[in-house]
Order: C-alpha cells, then structure tokens, then sequence
C-alpha cells in the first residue's frame, strides 16, 4: 500500500508530497551511496580492483535477475543500444575506476571528486544534448575545477605515499556518470527504472564473469582476508549498486538530470563520516577545497529550482 501511495504521489509531478518523496529517495540514496566508499576500501583489503569491480556487477546482477527478470520482456528492441551505452558508462567503466583509484586515495577524497558528477552533466548536457544554461552555472563549471585541483594537489603534497594522479581516474568517472544521466532522461525515461538496471546488469554479467575469471580470483578464494572482502562486496553489490540504481533511475525520470546528480552533494557528507571512523583525515587546505566544489556544484544546478 506504501509503495503504490508512492507510486501515485510521483505519477502526479506535482505538489509539496512530490517534492517530498523526491527528496527523501535523494537522501536514502546519498545514505547508499556515501557508504560505499568505505565498502570498496573494505573490499580492497582482500580483493584486487578488478576482482573487486567485477565481484560488485555479480552480486547487483544476480540479485536483480532474481526481482527484475520479467521486466526485461518489456524494453523494446530499438531501445537497448542505449541500455548498452547506459551498462558500460554507468557502471562497468566507473566500477573498475573507482576500485583503482582508491588503492591510492582516501575513500573521503574519492567521494568529494565524484561530486563533479552535476557540473559535468550540465556540460554534456549542453555541448551534447543541447541543454541551456546560464552564465552563473558556466563559472559554476569553473569553480568545481578549481575546488578540485586545489583538493588533489594539496593531497598529493600532504599524502606523498598516495599516488594522486589516480584521483584523475574518478574524474573520469563522473564524465561517465554524466553522459550516463544525459542518455538515461533522453532515451529511456519511458522505462521502469527496474528494467532498465535489470538490462544493464544482464549486459555486463558475461563481460565481468571473463574479468573475474582472468584476474586470478578463483585461485585465492580459500584466504580467509579474501572470503572477509567479498562479504563488503556483496553489500556493495546488492545495495549499493543495484538498488541504489533503481532508485537514481527513478529520480532521473522524475526530475531533471541536474537534480538527479545533485546526490553527490550529500554523498561526501556520509563518505567523510565513515572516513573519521576510519580514521582518514583531510587537511585544512582540503577542507577549503571541498567547500569550493560543493559552491560550484550549487551555482551549476541553481537554475534548476522547478526540481528543486
């Protein structure tokens, strides 16, 4: 009864119990998110990067064959050259990127950048899909910039054990994630989010099982550190990517692509908490750049207030 209330509520688009609902799925999904920098930190104890990727798009495609086969009969067949494009950008790529990345940058840090994702989807989405904008939202694009290289230089000169060159892998990333969003509201908002994910997940098993298998992962499954990193994974997997990404697809067709990405603000709010417990620190001049990030990101999705 709950879930069709909802369902009712976001067919509607309209009222402050819409507004609501799209704000309480962004922060259950900034809870989700946040958390799985840490998961993959865990996760690289024992496993890998490639293992660790590849193990995240197993666990998140086996579980949502389990809830989602049938959705998959109802996706047409001109449609799923973008649910490829989708798979591969949106999560195949960054999955392997951001396990890499972080066997050389805090799990805090990596979140922080990743919250480039809005400024890099209102690029996109202008110089691809031909979205306006404004000049506050291009010196939006600006600042995050230098909020960036402000955070990774200074963590590169505090951190000379951390390779910080590896930060630019989770910059590539948000590119990823930003096409990923653009393609998502243009091509596919007529689908349920659940076939959507189920398609993606479905299209990517065979080419992560062929990663798994050649990256030595079979041959060291009886070390004790190893069985410990995959329990992470699995969490990672089944909630952290497959029903986070249903519910981000949802906010996608429901709002703008600009509002859907504007987790990531929230994301190093969580990420940093975890990161504290895990006793991670940033320097002041981090800090700084942080907060510089965050301000671009606002300026690039203020013009965004009938989704706000």
């Amino acid at each position: 009864m709950l879930f069709h209330k909802i369902v009712t509520i976001l067919s509607q688009k309209k009222g402050d119990a819409y507004k609501t609902v799209k704000m309480v799925f962004l922060i259950v999904l900034s809870l989700i998110w946040g958390s799985s920098f840490i998961l993959i930190k865990k996760g690289l104890v024992g496993l890998k990067p490639m293992q660790l990727g590849s193990l995240r798009i197993i666990f998140a495609a086996i579980f949502l064959l389990i809830i989602g086969f049938k959705h998959l009969l109802i996706i047409p067949k001109s449609q799923w050259k973008y649910i490829v494009l989708t798979a591969f950008l949106g999560t195949f790529i960054p999955a392997y990127l951001f396990a890499i990345a972080q066997t050389q940058i805090e799990s805090s840090v990596s979140s922080i950048l990743n919250s480039l994702t809005p400024l890099n989807t209102l690029l996109f989405g202008a110089l691809i899909f031909r979205m306006t904008f404004q000049k506050r939202q291009f010196w939006g694009v600006f600042i995050g910039l230098v909020g960036s290289i402000l955070l990774v230089f200074n963590g590169a000169i505090n951190h000379p054990n951390q390779n910080y060159y590896y930060a630019i892998l989770v910059v590539i990333a948000s590119f990823c994630y930003a096409i990923n969003v653009n393609v998502i509201k243009k091509y596919l908002s007529n689908l349920n989010p659940l076939s959507i994910t189920t398609g993606n997940f479905i299209v990517l098993l065979l080419p992560a099982l062929l990663v798994l298998f050649f990256s030595g992962f079979f041959e060291v499954t009886q070390d004790v550190k190893v069985q410990h990193s995959v329990w992470f994974i699995m969490i990672l997997g089944i909630v952290g990517t497959g029903i986070a990404n249903i519910i981000f697809f949802k906010i996608i067709q429901i709002s703008s692509p600009i509002f859907a990405t504007s987790v990531t603000y929230l994301i190093p709010i969580v990420a940093f908490g975890w990161g504290l417990l895990d006793n991670e620190k940033l320097t002041p001049t981090q800090f700084f750049g942080a907060f510089v990030i965050l301000f671009g990101v606002y300026l690039s999705a203020k013009k965004q207030t009938s989704d706000a």
